[in-house]
């Protein structure tokens, strides 16, 4: 008897994905637990297995297409059966099957001008619709006139740009606005800036962004949108840290079979420092501010392709640091290998990013919404140091690191950010050199 292959749930806020490839042609046999096809949410990529044996009776939707998880995307059996249809299927309908990839946009993305509504109206419109609605100004009343050539007469983004190129000479339905005095009217609102028109020489090449450059293009300009930046320098000196390291990292990596990096050292500190400034650890939602429970770090790893992806460690301030430095190495690792779950990106409350990896002694780094904070450790380089002792000042050769913290000025003024950053460099200076593992 032959069944519907189900979209999976991949996470608690993920309500859809989007099919890349299918990896089996109609007809194909399929070993039970064998990948059909490939698909890709707002943060990671994934495939999806047969849960059984049998044969691809029939895709249900194609490439590109985006379907709501629970929805059946194939019919898998031996021969002639019966389907038998999934509960989940009728519970979950596909309201956007067949959206273009381009059209996967970040829900949060933060915009200026006024939103949308649907109101009564029972017509779909895709994010990416509804954000280029509101940068053009068009109105709801525009909308629901529109012609639609997607599914069940949806409003594309071909639909909506056409529309905007055509609209000097398209009659646009005017709405009574009653009459206001001068004194009281609100102001004219503003669209967005948009980018300057790019010229095209010889021998330029021009290279297609790919899926996940897209979104995290997406991500830095709404973060940048929502929260206005702060970034305050701190200067550490980590020289106990990297001689205590150099004394323990073969017996680590001989016993646990792990390496010790530095940034579960770098982690361990800033999960102290947020216990001492719970309200580094917050979101903000509206005029609420959100304080976090749960202390989980993500931290930014970049990815053989040159894009970047920010696994998290959750319930950080519950492991010590072998268990942090495991945590560490297993998320880098699949992380290079595309082998990450959906969960394990989401939910973070602060982040970390290791800039000097690329030896670069400092940074500015963009939050990571909907956090308030983010914080980047520079090269650790030598450099001659003054040196307090009680016989008088010295100068030394010192092991000396750069921290930058970047917050959100809403909600993080410049004291709470500045005294942050420099207790997560009181911990990192003051490292017991005769700790054990």
């Amino acid at each position: 008897m032959a069944y519907e292959l189900i979209m999976p749930k991949m996470g608690e806020s993920i309500e859809e994905a989007t099919i890349i490839r299918w990896l089996k042609e109609e007809g194909d046999s399929i070993a039970a637990d064998e990948a059909v096809l490939e698909i890709a949410t707002d943060k990671v990529d994934s495939e999806v297995p047969a849960p059984e044996a049998g044969v691809l009776l029939k895709k249900l939707f194609t490439d590109g297409d985006v379907v709501k998880v629970g929805a059946a995307i194939a019919q898998i059996g031996g021969g002639n059966e019966s389907v038998v249809s999934s509960p989940a299927t009728t519970s979950a309908p596909v309201q956007n099957a067949s959206v273009p990839v381009a059209e996967k946009v970040l829900e949060t993305k933060a915009v200026s001008a006024p939103v949308p509504v649907n109101g009564n109206s029972d017509r779909f419109y895709s994010p990416l619709v509804m954000n280029i609605a509101r940068t053009e100004q068009v109105s709801m009343a525009e909308l629901e006139q529109m012609a639609g050539t997607g599914q069940n007469g949806r409003v594309t983004k071909r639909d909506i740009l056409a529309y905007i190129s055509n609209r000097s000479a398209q009659p646009v339905q005017k709405q009574v606005v009653e009459s206001v005095p001068v004194q009281t009217a609100a102001p004219a609102l503003k669209s967005e800036p948009k980018a300057p028109a790019v010229s095209l020489n010889s021998g330029d090449e021009i290279i297609e962004m790919d899926r996940m450059r897209k979104l995290i293009a997406d991500h830095m300009v709404m973060s940048k949108h929502t929260s206005p930046h702060v970034t305050s320098f701190v200067e550490a000196d980590v020289t106990n840290i990297v001689n205590w390291r150099n004394k323990h990292k073969r017996t680590f990596e001989e016993r646990d079979g792990e390496k010790l990096t530095f940034t579960p050292i770098f982690i361990e500190a800033i999960v102290k420092a947020i216990k001492d400034f719970p309200m580094i650890n917050i979101s903000v939602d509206g005029d609420r501010i959100i304080r976090r429970k749960q202390i989980n770090i993500g931290m930014a790893a970049a990815l053989p392709s040159g894009n970047l992806i920010v696994p998290v460690i959750r319930n950080a301030d519950t492991m010590n640091l072998v268990g942090l430095a495991r945590s560490v190495n297993d998320l880098a690792n699949r992380a290079r290998n595309n082998a990450l779950k959906p969960d394990e990106i989401q939910g973070g409350t602060y982040t970390v990013t290791n800039v000097g990896t690329f030896g670069n002694v400092m940074g500015t780094p963009i939050i990571n919404q909907p956090q308030v904070a983010i914080m980047a450790t520079g090269a650790i380089r030598k450099k001659p140091a003054v040196i307090e002792t009680e016989f008088g000042d010295m100068i030394g050769i010192r092991h000396m690191m750069f921290l930058s913290h970047s917050y959100d000025h809403r909600v993080v003024d410049g004291a709470l950010g500045g005294m942050f950053v420099r207790r997560v460099a009181d911990y990192l200076e003051n490292w017991d050199m005769n700790r054990e593992m």
